[in-house]
């Protein structure tokens, strides 16, 4: 799902835009992990941590976060270290922006957040891609195949089984063979770009300049469009699939 986002980002020119600038953003549920006890900690360390079990995310935290962002506000999200499975002290500061797009195995599964999107998006990758790509992506992070493999039948799959797929059924649009399938970024590009041409934005940007002054960045204000929105609201397109 996140290659996904990155490629509508690159598709929108969004991703050389500088950050409090963006209109589309990508923010990611794996920030919002939970901190671990100690004991919980060393059993990541050795693989034997369920990370994908709707649990391990800090929901709260989740839901308050992407409400201070529909209502225009600049939020700090956490920053996580998937080497040492632990939140770090900084945060990545987010500015406000028109469109985001939420990422994440289990982005639909708690109803408090799945209500708060306009357009849910289920990205479905054929079950060897995805494991491919997590056996790369794990190995990238100092971790050995078969510690990986391990995690991967104890808890990835189960997990996906369990919590992940019935989810599914929530979806607006389903995108089979996730970025590869080019027939169905373009149609989400082109719905977002329709949202930024139609949509009236008139909140404040981002922080407070050198200057002490409020920084603002100026919106058209266009005619009426298609759009199911209404105008002045931001659209929240979300992205979820199968674990990679």
């Amino acid at each position: 799902q996140s290659t996904v986002c990155e490629k509508i980002m690159e598709l929108l020119g969004q991703n050389e835009v500088e950050q409090r600038q963006r209109k589309v953003l990508i923010l990611s549920q794996d920030s919002f992990y939970k901190v671990l006890t100690a004991e919980q900690q060393a059993k990541a360390l050795k693989g034997q941590y369920n990370f994908d079990h709707p649990d391990a995310f800090d929901n709260e935290l989740m839901h308050s976060t992407l409400k201070n962002i529909v209502e225009g506000k600049t939020v700090e999200v956490p920053t996580y270290d998937f080497v040492t499975h632990s939140r770090l002290a900084e945060t990545t500061v987010v500015y406000p922006a028109d469109v985001v797009l939420f990422e994440g195995i289990l982005v639909f599964y708690n109803q408090d957040i799945r209500d708060m999107f306009h357009l849910r998006l289920f990205v479905d990758t054929d079950s060897d891609v995805r494991l491919s790509r997590r056996v790369l992506r794990d190995m990238k992070r100092g971790r050995d195949l078969e510690q990986i493999l391990t995690q991967y039948t104890t808890f990835v799959k189960p997990a996906f089984e369990e919590f992940c797929l019935p989810t599914k059924k929530y979806a607006d649009v389903i995108i089979p063979r996730g970025v590869d399938n080019m027939v169905a970024i373009n149609l989400i590009v082109q719905h977002i770009q329709d949202i930024l041409n139609g949509d009236i934005c008139k909140w404040q940007r981002g922080a407070m300049n050198g200057h002490g002054r409020t920084y603002k960045r100026p919106f058209p204000e266009q005619a009426e469009s298609g759009s199911v929105l209404a105008a002045g609201k931001r659209s929240h397109l979300e992205s979820s699939s199968r674990p990679h």
